[in-house]
């Protein structure tokens, strides 16, 4: 994403057109998702990542070819939408195989993971930022990103657990084939589980999205005081994840992600309605609020190990749509009422998220 302002310099793209471009991400995503779980319960974790690798390495570096070598916007979209196939695919897999650390381990862990991916994408916007200042070509920059993701993974996915507790669930599989066929789709808990981590990445994405826009539109702050109500968030929000594994061991999920969501609707109202400094402190407790609700989604889905890796996958397609609607929704409500006011419908969102929170309770397999 740090790259994203010299892509639409170079390819002299409009607003919509590189909406255009990223969409095609989006699209590759939402595809790859609802696939990742069979080939999942398939082949393993390890197999799955390491496809999903084939697929997004290849994808972001023929991308960054496309545009460097300035051949049209539209040459492009193949690569991104590689790319955000095998996101789609390997993210699955990812959290299936934490699901299966967490319930060796018998603790809640999976917000570490997530937290990890959160200070990831800090850490490369900062690189990212400093490669743009130093005038690193883009297709150097993500080569090197490609091929450093490959090292990486290859060698991180050699330590999985997956692959053993795949083999012994087999005779299970076995057992009851009638339950290894149902889709995953046809279920309740699973579609309801769904539509509470749909809520959570929308209480994210809108968050990551908008406060920066909407605190100097809103609050008619500077830019750079935008930026830091967005980094406020995003340091709540990793710590919440990271401190917040214990709380989950103690209390349960039902109650914490009951408080969190809570705290999400206090902060957006602080956010919305506070002076400046409320507002910031609106973010942090924003920022508090959002950090659960996702990784325990995922572990929820995944409670039964037999059809973990399918019921993550409708969880994870249903969660990923607000990453690709909300955006433009907020700016189209934006337009009516203002992008700080159209916050509000994270408030929203939440109440309706605590009404089905139950669903997150622990089944038994």
């Amino acid at each position: 994403m740090s790259r994203v302002p010299d892509v639409k310099e170079i390819l002299n793209l409009t607003p919509g057109m590189l909406s255009v471009l990223l969409l095609s991400v989006s699209a590759g995503s939402l595809l790859g998702l609802p696939v990742a779980g069979r080939i999942a319960h398939r082949f393993g974790a390890v197999k799955t990542v390491r496809f999903g690798l084939c697929l997004a390495a290849p994808g972001i570096v023929l991308a960054a070819l496309a545009v460097q070598l300035e051949v049209g916007r539209y040459a492009v979209i193949p690569g991104l939408f590689l790319l955000g196939l095998g996101m789609g695919v390997w993210d699955v897999a990812q959290n299936l195989e934490g699901t299966v650390i967490e319930r060796a381990l018998d603790k809640a862990i999976m917000p570490w993971f997530h937290a990890a991916f959160s200070g990831g994408t800090v850490l490369a916007a900062l690189i990212g930022a400093g490669l743009v200042g130093l005038g690193v070509p883009l297709l150097v920059h993500l080569g090197v990103v490609a091929v450093w993701s490959a090292v990486a993974v290859w060698w991180g996915t050699g330590r999985f657990q997956s692959t053993s507790a795949a083999k012994s669930d087999e005779a299970d599989a076995i057992a009851a084939p009638a339950v290894a066929q149902r889709s995953a789709w046809s279920e309740p808990r699973t579609l309801l589980i769904g539509v509470m981590v749909l809520a959570a990445a929308f209480t994210e994405g809108t968050a990551n999205d908008w406060i920066a826009v909407a605190f100097v539109e809103g609050h008619e702050v500077d830019k750079a005081l935008g930026v830091l109500a967005l980094a406020v968030f995003l340091t709540f929000m990793t710590a919440g994840r990271v401190l917040g594994a214990g709380l989950l061991d103690r209390y349960g999920r039902v109650p914490v992600l009951r408080g969190l969501f809570s705290a999400a609707i206090v902060g957006c109202l602080l956010v919305v309605f506070g002076n400046t400094w409320l507002a910031f402190i609106g973010c942090a407790i924003w920022g508090v609020g959002a950090s659960l609700g996702f990784p325990v989604g995922m572990s929820a889905a995944a409670d039964d190990p037999e059809r973990a890796a399918m019921r993550l996958s409708v969880v994870a397609t249903i969660g990923y749509t607000a990453f690709l609607a909300g955006p433009p929704l907020l700016g189209f409500l934006g337009d009516h009422v203002g992008i700080l006011h159209a916050l509000l419908a994270v408030g929203v969102v939440s109440v309706l998220a605590i009404l089905i929170v139950p669903v997150a309770k622990r089944a038994q397999p």
